[in-house]
């Protein structure tokens, strides 16, 4: 019996040597693969205008563009935004082994067809549409929601069609998930209703991008167009919404009452939207069915806008327009309104037929999405707002952890990871997040870093963790123990925590210090603290 024990050890130590051979030590692909995606013509145009409105500004700002970012910058930068981690060693190698000329393409849609993509997605949307808070206790089910948006995102469910059932959905917050975008705002404390005003608060922010909520209290009186009855006719297609056993359904001709500012009493506000009132169906269904069909209608561009905007702000850490939820209701791009790219974007968008996937690929193809961070010549903050250079942004803290577990792994961590090894990283990311902090809501502030979670990276048990001796969850050791050379020590290092190789100072410097070390503990131990210094250092918690 003692004899296969040894054998099979021995088998399985000679396939993860195999393994990690082939991830420290990739062999050349000579064949030539064609290329996974192939943009249509229509996407090519909307690309083509895309550059070109950029290039505009570039030029009538005298200034001069970066370079394009290399391939494996690009890849971290897509990684980080659409699965909230950086790529793994594993997927480097099988990135670089792609012909160059598809090679990003690939990339993108490899990710969008990852779990990851579907989870990220989900929670980063989820945001604007219930929040970051628990919620009203047992009628609401974040993490029921946030998984079915995950499905819906996974099938590319057209936007215009999820949007509708966010809205506009009836039932129990478990058997139809949807209704969660309602049951979040219902006052448990006391009218134990949906809250029609934070309704049409979230509904304008998250799906129209207009901060109509500003004029709740009072008209708007810094010259602009909205009044307070604006805010309240829209959040009268809440009222006919109600919380029962049966979970939340419509109760027909149910009235929304108001007092307004300055008025003596309160007053039935009809249910009207506060622009494109042409687009609004005649009565037929439900309010909340006509609010849907309004909202996504083809022809209501806040609609595409918001989410544009948004999605661009989600994969590259800062939106198009700022703040991601105020964009102005009419303009263009010739008037100086709207900034290049928004509106082709939108444009494609909608001639998709609101296809989420399609309008990532359309972002990550751009040049402006490509270019680097760092010229030869200076980059001002000018450059960073044209998006003639990649603006720079921290990381937020589920892109921190996602890429502190995922450069300790070879592998890729993902749905088809171990049960246990899955188990243990959700354990340990919820922990490392009420540590580190969150933004919530606003997340797209462009606040630095603190220093707590400074310390928490050099000081918390998570890295030191992830940077100790263990063969099994530290790569650190397996990279120690398997590969040929320092030099490729050093550059397997390198390219799973920062997603590059070192340059020529980097290498002889960490190659030296491993070669001064004679005891094969101490090198190992030398090679662990490689690790933890490069996540330690700014480049790691910064998206450049």
């Amino acid at each position: 019996m003692w004899l296969k024990n040894i054998a099979f050890i021995a088998l399985a130590t000679i396939l993860f040597a195999s393994l990690a051979n082939w991830l420290l030590a990739p062999p050349r692909v000579e064949a030539i693969d064609t290329p996974l995606i192939v943009a249509d013509a229509s996407m090519l145009k909307a690309k083509q205008i895309i550059d070109a409105q950029f290039a505009e500004i570039w030029e009538r700002d005298d200034l001069k563009p970066a370079p394009k970012a290399d391939d494996l910058t690009i890849a971290r930068r897509i990684s980080l935004g659409l699965t909230g981690s950086i790529p793994s060693l594993e997927e480097i190698r099988l990135l670089e082994n792609r012909p160059q000329e598809d090679r990003l393409a690939w990339w993108v849609d490899h990710l969008l067809e990852d779990r990851r993509y579907g989870d990220y997605m989900a929670e980063r949307l989820s945001r604007a549409y219930v929040g970051t808070e628990n919620g009203p206790f047992l009628i609401f089910r974040k993490r029921r929601f946030v998984t079915w948006l995950s499905d819906q995102l996974m099938a590319n469910r057209p936007y215009d069609q999820l949007t509708k059932e966010l809205i506009a959905e009836s039932g129990l917050w478990t058997d139809h998930p949807a209704v969660n975008f309602i049951t979040a705002t219902v006052d448990q404390d006391g009218t134990k209703e949906p809250d029609v005003a934070m309704l049409a608060g979230r509904l304008a922010r998250a799906f129209l991008a207009t901060r109509i909520d500003c004029v709740q209290c009072h008209d708007d009186n810094l010259g602009g167009d909205l009044k307070q009855s604006d805010f309240h006719e829209l959040a009268s297609f809440f009222s006919e919404a109600q919380n029962s056993f049966v979970g939340i359904t419509d109760k027909k001709g149910r009235p929304y009452e108001f007092k307004y500012l300055n008025a003596e009493e309160e007053t039935t506000v009809p249910a009207q939207v506060p622009f494109n009132q042409q687009l609004l169906a005649e009565q037929s269904g439900t309010l909340r069915e006509r609010l849907a069909g309004w909202v996504t209608h083809p022809e209501n561009r806040p609609f595409a806008r918001a989410l544009v905007n948004r999605v661009w702000a989600v994969m590259t850490g800062r939106p198009l327009v700022e703040p991601v939820d105020s964009i102005p209701l009419e303009g263009s791009f010739e008037q100086g309104t709207y900034p290049p790219g928004l509106e082709p974007l939108v444009d494609e968008f909608i001639a998709s037929g609101f296809d989420l996937k399609e309008l990532i690929r359309l972002i990550a193809s751009t040049e402006a999405f490509q270019l680097d961070s760092r010229a030869e010549h200076e980059i001002t903050s000018r450059h960073e707002q044209t998006w003639a250079a990649f603006p720079v942004t921290m990381l937020r803290p589920e892109q921190v952890i996602g890429s502190i577990n995922q450069a300790t792994f070879l592998q890729t961590l993902n749905a088809d990871s171990h049960i246990l090894t899955r188990l243990i990283t959700f354990g340990e990311t919820n922990d490392f997040l009420k540590r580190y902090g969150d933004a919530g809501e606003d997340e797209f502030s462009m606040d630095g870093g603190t220093i707590p979670q400074r310390l928490l990276m050099m000081n918390g048990n998570l890295v030191k963790e992830r940077t100790k001796q263990n063969f099994l969850r530290n790569s650190a050791s397996r990279v120690a123990a398997l590969a040929p050379s320092d030099e490729v020590a050093v550059e397997t290092a390198f390219l799973c925590v920062l997603t590059r190789r070192p340059t020529e100072i980097e290498q002889q410097h960490f190659v030296a210090r491993l070669k001064d070390t004679e005891i094969e503990a101490n090198r190992m131990q030398d090679l662990e603290d490689i690790y933890w210094s490069l996540m330690n250092c700014t480049e790691f918690a910064w998206n450049h």
